[in-house]
């Protein structure tokens, strides 16, 4: 045992937590959800990551954390119209697939048989809106936000993975101190898990479901097993999908969405900062769980200090959060160049806004992409037989 293990399990949940904790809350307020269903959603999300985190770190010996999926609040947050209910049903069809993914061979293979570029260039169409909104509250609110992006590109130049956690301090201290921010809580209280009963609407399962559970899968499990790959470990595909696909399916029926492998957190505790010995890096899942148990206590009190914020710092915070996603993306989309056209009609149609039967654009980005993939490929056969 190191005390390096625990910083580096203290550090990969306060920037999972602090750093996109606002696009968390963003997601609630687009569905609908009450202050109390908000603070479930995070509780139960917290309590999934902590016990899938200490479970498959334990069992496998290997430095395994969850996260929730970032990129997959973004998109919730950017639907509209759909009822918390509704989400609910959406978020458990996204946690069953993960399951069936880790249970059934030739479906994970389906999945991970969509182009790479096709998926990225769907999940670059979501992300943009939000990194666009940093900007358009700069407009609103030069004097808060302004100041933070300039941290922002001063802390990235030292170390990238704190630049977020010090927008979210630098954030908080100029809202309060400037008199941007409202009343705080008066203590701290427990959270409370509130039961939601699923609706099952076609539209939204075909329009969130879905890409959910596709953006989940693309954007968070598959780096996530990279990221172990690249340190040296074989991870247990199989049963780590199984595994945070039954917690995200249980922790849904309390408004939580779903859990994954966790990408940037784990690569925090992977390296041999953590600990020299790769066999030992696994102590770090149990001191992850219990940061994430906190989390969970007090998710309430933590959810009314930052609902006391103005809505431009939390846009802010969220947008600065996911320029990186969106530059990971952005270039996995135009990486292959037979691949760039479906891929800048994808990131087009799913960055429009588009509904149509009710189904949100990241569905249709996809399958405009996909589509026009198809069409390439049926051309340049027909090309070859004559």
């Amino acid at each position: 045992m190191r005390l390096s293990i625990v910083t580096s399990a203290v550090v990969a949940a306060l920037v999972g937590f602090g750093s996109t904790i606002a696009i968390i809350i963003a997601a609630a307020r687009a569905v609908g959800a009450s202050p109390d269903q908000t603070t479930s959603w995070v509780a139960a999300i917290c309590l999934s990551m902590a016990f899938s985190s200490l479970v498959l770190s334990t069992r496998y010996r290997l430095p395994v954390v969850t996260a929730w999926s970032t990129p997959g609040a973004a998109l919730i947050a950017a639907s509209n119209g759909i009822s918390i209910q509704a989400a609910v049903g959406a978020f458990l069809l996204a946690g069953a697939l993960i399951v069936l993914a880790g249970l059934i061979k030739p479906f994970g293979r389906l999945i991970e048989g969509i182009p790479g570029p096709i998926a990225a260039a769907m999940l670059a169409g979501i992300l943009i809106r939000f990194v666009m909104a940093v900007f358009e509250s700069a407009g609103a609110q030069p004097g808060l936000v302004l100041p933070l992006v300039g941290i922002f590109l001063a802390v990235r130049l030292a170390s990238p993975s704190l630049a977020v956690l010090a927008v979210l301090f630098s954030g908080f201290a100029l809202a309060f101190g400037a008199g941007f921010a409202g009343p705080l809580p008066s203590g701290l209280d427990l959270s409370t898990l509130v039961l939601i009963p699923p609706v099952f609407e076609p539209a939204v399962l075909i329009g969130l479901g879905l890409p959910l559970f596709l953006v989940t899968m693309a954007s968070q499990n598959l780096p996530g097993f990279a990221v172990l790959r690249a340190s040296g470990y074989n991870p247990p595909t199989r049963p780590i999908l199984t595994v945070t696909g039954l917690v995200s399916v249980a922790s849904a029926f309390f408004g939580a969405s779903t859990s994954n492998l966790a990408a940037i957190s784990a690569a925090i505790c992977t390296g041999p900062d953590t600990h020299p010995d790769p066999g030992k890096r696994w102590l770090v899942g149990p001191f992850y769980a219990g940061c994430y148990l906190l989390f969970a206590a007090f998710g309430g009190s933590l959810i009314a200090v930052i609902a006391a914020l103005p809505p431009e710092l939390i846009k802010t915070i969220a947008g600065l959060a996911l320029i990186g996603s969106f530059t990971g993306a952005l270039t996995s989309a135009l990486a292959v160049e037979n691949l760039r056209f479906p891929a800048v009609l994808t990131l087009a149609v799913t960055a429009s806004g588009l509904t149509l039967l009710g189904i949100g654009s990241a569905f249709w980005g996809l399958a405009a992409g996909l589509l026009a993939l198809g069409l390439d490929r049926l051309a340049a056969r027909l090309r070859r037989r004559g």
